[in-house]
């Protein structure tokens, strides 16, 4: 069993990773000057990293109402939808990608400033950890559920279509991994948060830095280029008789 102790300063690590990755974003569509999903997707790691760099302040520091808002917003609101709307806009036509953007960020952008205005119940304040229950306007967390059905509608659902047709097709394989790896590690903060709801806050911390990695990998893996099949001389022969 990893200590307790540990567990609490994995964010750090985490943010760690979050940085790395954020950069690694924005370098490859700097590179290739397109690609809007890019975008979407580095704002979702640079989200992702904010949400658990919150954490580590929380844990280093101590927590306050101020960061305790903050993180909720971060990571309950905004942690997977940014990553979700990049593979909107990677799958789907960009006329219809801009019309679910309008639809959804306001979403999200408002029930943001609403959490940062709800009253808080101290009662249920935790000096060393983050969590959602301190929300006055309890109906706010119902509302939180909404968001992430959407993002893991595209983001895991995405990923697993297109894990199912790379594998299926048998071609690509190495793509099919990585949608497969994009979708376990999108999957695993989702249950980290449902665990945190219930108190156990230290699941979230260890689901979030393997969520991290996995998705991490995924990508890496769906950027390795296809083998090219060079035909042997034999067959280069026959098709030329």
């Amino acid at each position: 069993m990893l200590d307790s102790r540990f567990i609490a300063y994995l964010p750090i690590a985490t943010t760690f990773v979050a940085v790395i990755f954020f950069v690694a974003l924005l370098r490859r569509y700097f590179l290739k000057h397109s690609g809007v999903h890019l975008l979407w997707w580095a704002a979702g790691v640079l989200t992702y990293g904010t949400g658990t760099a919150l954490e580590s302040l929380i844990t280093i520091l101590g927590n306050s109402v101020l960061l305790n808002k903050l993180w909720y917003v971060m990571g309950a609101l905004l942690g997977a939808y940014p990553l979700a709307q990049g593979t909107v806009y990677l799958l789907i036509a960009r006329r219809t990608a801009n019309r679910l953007m309008v639809l959804t960020l306001p979403l999200v952008l408002g029930l943001a400033v609403l959490v940062l205005l709800s009253p808080v119940e101290m009662d249920r304040f935790q000096p060393n950890e983050p969590s959602g229950k301190i929300l006055g306007w309890v109906w706010l967390r119902w509302m939180t559920p909404l968001i992430n059905l959407y993002a893991a509608g595209f983001l895991v659902g995405g990923a697993v279509v297109s894990s199912w047709k790379y594998f299926a097709e048998g071609t690509f394989k190495h793509r099919a991994v990585g949608n497969a790896l994009i979708a376990t590690g999108a999957i695993l903060p989702g249950i980290g948060g449902a665990a945190a709801k219930t108190g156990s806050v230290q699941l979230l911390y260890v689901t979030e830095f393997i969520g991290l990695i996995l998705i991490w990998l995924g990508y890496i893996f769906c950027l390795r280029e296809s083998p090219v099949i060079v035909p042997s001389p034999e067959v280069i022969s026959a098709s030329d008789r």
